[in-house]
């Protein structure tokens, strides 16, 4: 709605905020039926599709997160060409390879998961149809799968990390070069949304694909999915927008419209 908010951080933003609706809608709405009517039973169609979105919204969240490093690194560190080279083409690319990246993931990991016999119990110790979970259930040997998911999840997190790590730290040297106190104090409060971010949401997926198992316990393993299937997704509007003045601004001034639809607010 807001002119000023139409720049290539907040579009990437917007398809973050995209990501982290759809993301939590594939998951919160059905364990809160589940707690409410108390039945706590899904079919193998809607498990399949928990599944697949679970982990196509996912990964292009890895991606679109570790691509926006770049876009903080070219506005820091090339301010004056960071008009070209986050230009609306390159902004489009940035998000339709983060939602390719993912989308591959989804396609490749939920038939391979969801083709393993299901013949011992069916109960899921889980409160969703995660890959860990699923594969419990399983009454043939994983361990092949599971050595080439965890390969597959090591590439996912290190190409995203290798960018962030890059960006970051040419951002660094940036900062570091600067003589004037101001500019290094608006570099860092650029960055520090993003980091804080990042290390919620690539801390807790590195916990559960990344550790060995026998450092898991399924309590564990629900309490840490709850933190980054829920809560990061709720905290990403508090971190990234009510921190921010321009978006609170221009909150504030769309309030204002619908409030007092016959005056005009400035600002």
């Amino acid at each position: 709605i807001d002119s000023r908010l139409h720049t290539p951080m907040y579009f990437l933003l917007s398809q973050l905020s995209l990501m982290d609706i759809l993301y939590i809608s594939t998951i919160v709405p059905k364990m809160l039926v589940d707690q409410v009517m108390n039945q706590r039973v899904i079919s193998f169609a809607g498990c399949t599709a928990q599944h697949f979105l679970y982990l196509t919204l996912a990964g292009a969240e890895f991606f679109l997160l570790g691509l926006m490093s770049y876009d903080r690194y070219v506005a820091i560190c090339n301010p004056l060409r960071y008009p070209v080279l986050m230009s609306r083409k390159v902004c489009s690319l940035i998000v339709a390879a983060a939602w390719l990246g993912g989308s591959i993931d989804g396609f490749l990991l939920t038939p391979v998961t969801m083709q393993f016999p299901f013949c011992a119990s069916r109960e899921i110790n889980h409160f969703f149809c995660e890959v860990p979970a699923l594969l419990k259930l399983s009454c043939i040997d994983t361990s092949t799968y599971e050595t080439a998911m965890y390969v597959c999840c090591i590439l996912m997190l290190l190409i995203p990390f290798s960018v962030i790590s890059a960006s970051y730290t040419r951002i660094l040297i940036t900062v570091y070069r600067m003589s004037e106190a101001e500019g290094r104090r608006k570099a860092v409060a650029t960055c520090s949304s993003h980091m804080v971010v990042v290390s919620l949401f690539y801390g807790a997926a590195m916990y559960t694909y990344v550790l060995p198992h026998s450092y898991h316990t399924p309590d564990q393993d629900k309490a840490v999915s709850a933190f980054y299937t829920i809560l990061t997704p709720m905290l990403n509007p508090l971190i990234y927008s009510l921190r921010n003045k321009d978006v609170t601004g221009a909150l504030c001034k769309a309030l204002g419209r619908c409030v007092s639809p016959g005056k005009v607010t400035t600002f």
